[in-house]
């Protein structure tokens, strides 16, 4: 078994569950405490299961709930050092419980490896992630939201994942003539902001290959898009090269069902 939910995903709060038969662990707590405990108890996933949170930035709506779960449920936080800097007092009182990475460096919690590897993300050190199980390699996690740009180092990280949580988190045309202010708009355009929709898919473009078995459109921004535009956006490519990867859509408010990896 390996499998993943996403809990929630968007501008408002950010969480994704990982498992095996043996490990758990949440990818950002963005979300209220209470939520994340409801889902685990709606999918019956035991909290004392749960081996710890990794953090991929200091941005609130990835942090919101890492110090509240990380003392109910008394397990680590990990995290590397400039993210910690930059939201340390956010955190509250975890100190015992930090757990640094180098982002670039692999490391395994439980029976799960983590590849953390750096995004251009706004943020002190922002990082995507790559997980897979110590018994099946081949089943790969990739996870790339809040990706600013897609990197080289990101290309070659992502290539060869079976799921693939992306980053779909604008509609250009409602961006431009939506409320933001210029400034705002110009920094989601950017190298160091987020990916539009028709960027989500010319980068699956780069990155499909027989064994992606999983899309999951994620941090869809609720006033620059819409899950169904999102969805037919990416929908149209698959049906244009004849693929049928089974593609999901992560939302806000609803958790996506238990996907295996």
């Amino acid at each position: 078994m390996f499998q993943t939910v996403i809990i929630a995903s968007g501008s408002k709060g950010n969480c994704v569950l990982i498992q095996t038969e043996n490990t758990a662990l949440l990818l950002d707590a963005g979300i209220s405490m209470h939520r994340i405990m409801e889902c685990l108890e709606s999918y019956h996933i035991e909290s004392a299961k749960i081996n710890g949170i990794l953090v991929s930035h200091e941005h609130s709506d990835h942090i919101k709930g890492v110090g509240a779960i990380s003392r109910k449920l008394k397990i680590p936080v990990y995290i590397n050092r400039p993210t910690l800097s930059s939201c340390a007092e956010r955190l509250g009182d975890v100190q015992d419980r930090i757990v640094l990475f180098n982002t670039g460096n692999s490391f395994t919690i439980g029976d799960i490896i983590i590849e953390p590897f750096v995004s251009t993300h706004d943020a002190a050190e922002s990082c995507n992630f790559v997980f897979y199980p110590v018994s099946e390699p081949k089943r790969k996690l990739g996870v790339a939201t809040d990706l600013g740009y897609p990197t080289q180092l990101c290309l070659l990280k992502l290539s060869g994942v079976s799921t693939l949580i992306l980053e779909s988190n604008h509609d250009e045309k409602m961006l431009m003539e939506g409320p933001y202010d210029w400034k705002l708009k110009q920094r989601i355009r950017s190298v160091q902001g987020h990916l539009s929709n028709v960027q989500a898919v010319g980068l699956i473009s780069t990155l499909i290959h027989p064994g992606l078995k999983n899309l999951i459109l994620a941090h869809l921004s609720e006033t620059n898009n819409l899950p169904s535009l999102a969805e037919q956006t990416m929908q149209d490519y698959l049906n244009s090269i004849r693929s049928d990867i089974k593609l999901f859509v992560a939302e806000q408010n609803r958790p996506t069902p238990l996907i295996e990896i």
